[in-house]
Parts: structure tokens; sequence; C-alpha cells
């Protein structure tokens, strides 16, 4: 096939058919109409094979994925999705894996309202690259600055899902089902959290996705907003599948704390909001199936603190994910 027949058969009027798409796939641009009373968010994210996931990777859960960290992104920002691009370099040009690849990206794009406006494709190691761009009401947009000394740290959904696959994946090891099939799915297709980044407008501080551990995504937070923090790590959700695997692994509870706050690929959000609006927080979350859990509060000394049920601090021998810090993993974005 060539360049050109690969992008007709494959992503050409594919996804969601937008109202605002004025030019699409098929031009030297794409042509949008942004609403008068929003601003435009942009957000990008590369998946490299080796890197981000796993080479033998379903290519469904690599199309997937490639759209769900971004709009994990776009949920961080309180911004709700609508266009994306998306650049597809790969060894070869395999029919099979396209057209898998392809079902699970526009399966997500339908979910979320995403129509795809045009991309590339190229010949080359295996990498992903989308961008998205969605829309948020002028002025509303959330960000990592904005969190205050008094304000509470939440979390939404579970964490560690993702970093226990993971870890059993680079050592070969099998997780018994049905659990372990649940964190391989965390893994492989997570759950942006568009609708919950997007009813946090007006309440929330400071957010920020979790892609690279919690503690260093927080960090970025507390950076931005110049205060520190105190965690509770105790409160720190799991889930059950997380907890069964856990067990059998003979995992102690230090060692699910560490991968819960350092192995990433969650794509959860960590978000503050003041504590006179708790049970705001609380009735809101109550209508989302993933919940959300006060983790910490927000303090004016500078630093991130991480204290056990004891009293007694929990030290990290690092906070998280750094593509250039640490060698390839097989994970992370």
């Amino acid at each position: 096939m060539t360049e050109f027949e690969i992008i007709r058969r494959y992503f050409t009027e594919r996804g969601a058919g937008r109202a605002d798409v004025v030019v699409g796939i098929g031009d030297d641009g794409a042509v949008v109409r942004v609403p008068s009373d929003s601003d435009l968010v942009t957000v990008v994210d590369t998946l490299v094979a080796g890197v981000h996931f796993p080479p033998e990777t379903r290519p469904a859960d690599i199309g997937y994925k490639a759209l769900a960290v971004n709009l994990s992104d776009m949920a961080a920002m309180g911004a709700m999705p609508a266009w994306a691009t998306l650049a597809v370099t790969m060894p070869q040009a395999d029919e099979v894996w396209l057209e898998a690849f392809a079902q699970g990206f526009f399966e997500l794009a339908e979910q979320c309202g995403v129509q795809l406006i045009g991309g590339d494709t190229t010949r080359g190691p295996l990498t992903i690259t989308v961008q998205l761009q969605g829309t948020v009401p002028t002025g509303e947009a959330l960000q990592r600055a904005g969190a205050r000394p008094g304000d509470i740290v939440y979390v939404t959904g579970n964490l560690g899902d993702a970093g226990l696959a993971l870890q059993a994946w680079r050592q070969q090891r099998r997780l018994p089902d049905p659990h372990g099939d649940d964190l391989f799915t965390r893994l492989h297709r997570p759950t942006p959290r568009c609708k919950e980044g997007a009813a946090l407008r007006g309440l929330a501080t400071a957010m920020i996705d979790i892609s690279d551990g919690l503690a260093a995504d927080l960090k970025h937070v507390l950076e931005a907003s110049m205060v520190g923090a105190t965690l509770d790590v105790e409160t720190l959700p799991f889930s059950e599948s997380f907890r069964a695997c856990a067990r059998g692994e003979g995992f102690t509870q230090e060692q699910c704390l560490r991968l819960a706050l350092t192995a990433g690929d969650d794509y959860e959000l960590c978000f503050t909001a003041p504590a006179a609006q708790r049970r705001r927080v609380e009735r809101l979350f109550s209508r989302f199936a993933c919940g959300c859990r006060a983790i910490g509060v927000i303090e004016r000394t500078s630093g991130l603190r991480l204290k056990q049920s004891d009293g007694e601090p929990l030290h990290l021998a690092g906070d998280g994910y750094d593509h250039f810090v640490r060698a390839s993993r097989g994970g992370g974005a």
C-alpha cells in the first residue's frame, strides 16, 4: 500500500463526526471552528515501542492508549476534547496491524466525541504521536498552579494497578486471573477522566494527571503553586485486583505504597480543593464510578512529605519516571 492508500483505508471518515470541522483529512491543513466563548487547549504525547508499551502489545490497545493518554492531559485542564491529529511511524505497512490499531483508536474517539482531522504516516521504528485539541469556557482552564495552604489533596480512582502489571511483564511473571487481566487492562487501556475533570472547573484549585507517578506529578503542582504538602500514605486507594495480586506476590505494605507513589501509568487525576468544599467534592464524585479519595493537605512549607500511620516518614529513593534519567522501562508517558 502507498501512504495515501493507508490514510484513505484506515483513517479517513472514521470516529466521531463533528459539525465544527470545516476541513478535515485530505487537505494541506485542517480547519475547525472554535466557539467564541471558549479557550483552545492543545496537548500532545508520543508513544514509542519498548519505551511506553511492550513491543508485543496488541495493536488495538496501542491505538486506544495513544489517544487515552492525551485525553487524560485534556481532563487535567478541565477541558473537553474535540479534534485530533495522528502521526504513525511504522517499520512496514502491515494491513492486519493497521486495522486493529485503527479499531482501538477510533473506539475511544467515538466514545469521547473526537474527530481525527489530519496527520502523517512514515516508515521507521514504531512510534505513535497524537495531538489533541479541545475547548474550555474562557478563563476556566485548570492548571498546576493554584493550590493554597489548607487545601485538601485528592486522587480519583485507584493507584498502582498499571505499575504492578508492568512490573510483572518486565519480570516475565504471570499474574493470576481474573485479577491479573484487570491490572493489564489498566496498563493498556487507561480510563481518561474527562467528565470528572470538566466537573471540577470552579471547584479544584489545581490539577494534574498522574502519568509518571503520584509523588513526581504532585511535586509539579507544589512547585507551580509554590507550596508544600503532607500525604497520609495509608489513605492511598488500591483496587481489589491490586490487593489480590500483591498478596499473591508476597508484597509488603511498603512495597505497595512505593508502587502507588512512583510507578506511574495510572492516568488518574490528582487535584486540590479548599477544605471548606470537602462535602461538595464528595457529592460531586458520588456521581462518578471512579470516586475520589482525600490523601493529604497543602502546607506553606515547600516540599512533599509522606507520613505513615504511626507518624513515621516514608522515604522514597526516587519520585517517578523520567525519560532522560532512567533507561527504557516499557511503560509511562
